[in-house]
């Protein structure tokens, strides 16, 4: 059991800028380290699916995405992170996708991501403007990143 607040889950945007170094917003900077040290940054497996379309060769269009050496071991190497631990996709969230309230666009990933946070009682963070709308909605909590 974590502290309340926190624990988060980490859009796959919010992964990369991470794994990266990149900047990030001081407010989502605050909520992933107090996570970190409840073991308690969550990453759900639609991220690593993202990571897997991110990094396929796409013709003629520049600025692709690389995920040194491979994907695969780019992504478990960030999953041994500190604080950094595997969410759950369970039947029940991928059905909850499906049927989340409110108006939402179809994007399966966000849908799925969205219906983990839910789920577990998480913010999510994030940059995408999307998501970001629907928490404005007050049906997810974010934190921008």
């Amino acid at each position: 059991m974590t502290a309340a607040g926190a624990a988060v889950l980490l859009d796959t945007c919010a992964v990369i800028w991470l794994a990266n170094g990149d900047p990030m917003s001081p407010q989502a900077m605050l909520a992933i380290r107090a996570a970190g040290l409840t073991q308690s940054i969550h990453v759900s497996p639609v991220s690593a699916w993202e990571i897997g379309l991110l990094s396929r060769p796409r013709p003629n269009r520049t600025g692709d995405l690389h995920f040194q050496p491979d994907p695969k071991t780019w992504f478990a190497r960030f999953m041994g992170g500190p604080g950094i631990q595997a969410a759950a996709l369970t039947p029940d969230i991928a059905i909850e996708a499906s049927h989340l309230p409110g108006d939402l666009h179809g994007d399966p990933a966000d849908r799925l991501i969205i219906a983990t946070a839910r789920n577990l009682g998480l913010p999510i963070v994030t940059r995408d403007r999307k998501i970001m709308a629907y928490g404005e909605s007050g049906f997810v909590r974010t934190i921008p990143c």
